[in-house]
């Protein structure tokens, strides 16, 4: 199957090869071997966040420890502290 570039470097994907992938808003772009490489990148929507957040069941305490946890030293994470 061919794709044609445009002037303005934009490449239209024939639609046979987008519905084999399934629905992708975006695509990480690479090439490799003097190929390009187009794979699909699934964007999580903040309702999915906040429906998984939902499901862990985190409590505000939770996330303020996560945080403080986070903010510490390399060295005072690796010990615990």
């Amino acid at each position: 199957m061919l794709a044609k570039i445009t002037s303005k470097n934009q490449l239209t994907l024939p639609k046979s090869i987008t519905a084999a992938v399934g629905p992708a808003e975006y695509f990480d772009v690479e090439t490799r071997n003097g190929q390009i490489v187009l794979t699909p990148v699934r964007i999580q929507r903040g309702d999915a966040v906040r429906a998984k957040l939902a499901e862990l069941d985190l409590s505000e305490q939770d996330i303020a420890d996560a945080v403080s946890w986070a903010r510490k030293t390399p060295a005072a994470k690796q010990s615990g502290k």
